[in-house]
């Protein structure tokens, strides 16, 4: 049977080792501005990163911040949740979104939320089919 573990991703060799994973999400980064942003986001976000394993092998990544809005109150705001391609339908999704759930609760905080692009359509389903989240809002974006 395989070994399933989460881990914090704290150390620099450990965050690139799971840009092959966090790109399939984020393509438009290549690994120095990954590693640039995520450093950024670490020391002005309190950004934190967490990988499941199945054996040594990354197959899915997180990377979530604690924040507080008059909105949401005490809430994990999840920027990213992505499963490696070969691994997809295995549950290691869900298995690493409940992780984030107990690491909410576990720090105090009452809600989690996130914003999935409008295209994704299978996402939207596992969100809100699997996961039972409620679609809330939409997100609005302007580029300057």
């Amino acid at each position: 049977m395989n070994k399933l573990y989460i881990e914090e991703l704290e150390t620099e060799e450990k965050l690139r080792s799971a840009f092959p994973v966090m790109n399939q999400l984020r393509t438009h980064l290549n690994e120095k501005e990954y590693m640039e942003i995520i450093k950024e986001a670490q020391e002005t976000d309190s950004y934190v990163m967490y990988a499941l394993y199945e054996d040594e092998k990354i197959v899915a990544v997180t990377g979530f911040k604690p924040m507080v809005t008059l909105y949401y109150g005490r809430f994990v705001w999840v920027c990213d949740l992505v499963t490696d391609s070969d691994s997809r339908s295995k549950g290691y999704g869900e298995k690493l979104l409940h992780f984030v759930h107990d690491w909410a609760g576990e720090n105090g905080y009452t809600n989690v939320a996130l914003s999935s692009g409008l295209a994704r359509e299978d996402a939207h389903r596992f969100y809100e089919d699997k996961m039972n989240y409620d679609k809330v809002s939409y997100v609005f974006k302007k580029n300057l």
